[in-house]
């Protein structure tokens, strides 16, 4: 659609940063695609990709490295990206678990951190889901504003310093070792792998502490992996 382009290139001329949401990793992957045909900088998020690799897609999405990050599921709720001012649903009327009001709700949550944020619902009918999602959305909104106003507060953009994942430069050069170079089916030494989940637990910690429960999460998956991979000696127990 002319108008989808339109409304995203709206963002990026001002250097912010753009959600879209789709119902398949197909779809996501063409959208990407076009959107770089298009001369748009995206790139897809989806489940089969590696967890310290969705982590450092994330990173360059705020580094503004690309302006569109497309996905399935990944606008859920703990995703604080404070760039992005437009979340585009696709196929908004096709319900089920992705466009349920709650998904909707937390999907369209995604662009609150940002004071030009906005969400666009593209669909051909309105579904019971996508009504209440709306209605509730338009209630925190009027609570906000009277909470505003009787506070004198003025909305702006949240500013959330980019931290530079010295974590995953880290694990980045572990890869020369590597565990985890199923190609070749090399190893990591016991003690390398061992710290690097140790490296991997204190960045999980300090994520944590600073409320950024996505990465947080992100981060104890793959120790969880980790620590079940096999090693010269054994298992990491």
């Amino acid at each position: 659609r002319p108008e989808f382009a339109l409304e995203i290139k709206k963002r990026t001329e001002k250097k912010e940063r753009v959600l879209v949401t789709t119902l398949t990793k197909r779809m996501a992957e063409d959208v990407a695609e076009y959107l770089d045909e298009i001369n748009i900088k995206a790139k897809y998020l989806h489940s089969e990709i590696r967890t310290l690799q969705r982590i450092n897609i994330l990173k360059d999405l705020r580094l503004g490295k690309f302006n569109v990050l497309v996905g399935v599921n990944l606008l859920r709720e703990g995703l604080d990206l404070p760039e992005v001012s437009l979340v585009a649903i696709l196929d908004a009327d096709k319900e089920g678990f992705l466009r349920s009001e709650t998904s909707l709700i937390q999907t369209m949550g995604r662009a609150a951190r940002n004071i030009n944020g906005t969400v666009i619902l593209y669909c051909e009918n309105i579904t019971g889901s996508i009504r209440r999602a709306v209605k509730e959305t338009n209630r925190r909104r009027k609570i906000q504003l009277e909470y505003n106003r009787k506070y004198q507060i003025i909305p702006k953009t949240i500013t959330k310093p980019v931290e530079e994942f010295a974590i995953i430069n880290n694990i980045n050069n572990f890869e020369d070792f590597s565990t985890v170079n199923e190609e070749h089916g090399k190893y990591l030494s016991q003690s390398n792998l061992w710290l690097l989940i140790k490296s991997l637990e204190k960045e999980m910690k300090q994520a944590a502490k600073n409320l950024d429960f996505e990465r947080a999460a992100l981060l104890r998956d793959e120790i969880r992996r980790l620590k079940k991979e096999k090693t010269l000696f054994g298992e990491i127990k």
